[in-house]
């Protein structure tokens, strides 16, 4: 079986997300045992984003780094694990699990595939960026 970065290779549907993990440094922590359960956006999620405020985040690593860590949990999650509530990330603040139609949702982007197992954990694609919700850091990238 693959690790999260392999299996996000293969998948070919993560490529925006894989060259923010490169550029931030990230790439060979989700090569590590773990687990993991990594929130992935989709090259369609990155489309949607203004290029300026992308090439903004790439810019500034430290900024990248926190949204990074951002879409991760330590452990495995498996969709069915994902109840409504919080889920504490490698960031240290919290993510908001809810449904809408029977459809999990994280912070509002949709999961589109969940379920994707890996050597050390689980991917679930999502539909956008998530950007941690402290004042701070969203003056910061806005």
């Amino acid at each position: 079986m693959r690790t999260i970065i392999d299996t996000a290779v293969a998948a070919g549907t993560f490529t925006a997300f894989l060259g923010a993990l490169k550029a931030g440094s990230f790439l060979d922590t989700l090569r590590t045992p773990g687990p993991y359960t990594l929130f992935a956006p989709t090259d369609e999620a990155f489309a949607r984003l203004a290029p300026s405020s992308l090439r903004a985040l790439l810019r500034n690593n430290r900024r990248l780094r926190t949204v990074l860590a951002y879409h991760v949990l330590s452990g495995t999650m498996a969709a069915s694990k994902l109840v409504p509530g919080e889920l504490r990330t490698v960031e240290g603040s919290s993510l908001l699990v809810a449904t809408d139609n029977d459809r999990l949702s994280i912070n509002g982007a949709h999961i589109v595939q969940s379920d994707i197992f890996t050597s050390n954990g689980v991917i679930h694609a999502i539909d956008s960026l998530l950007i941690p919700r402290t004042a701070a850091f969203l003056a910061a990238v806005a």
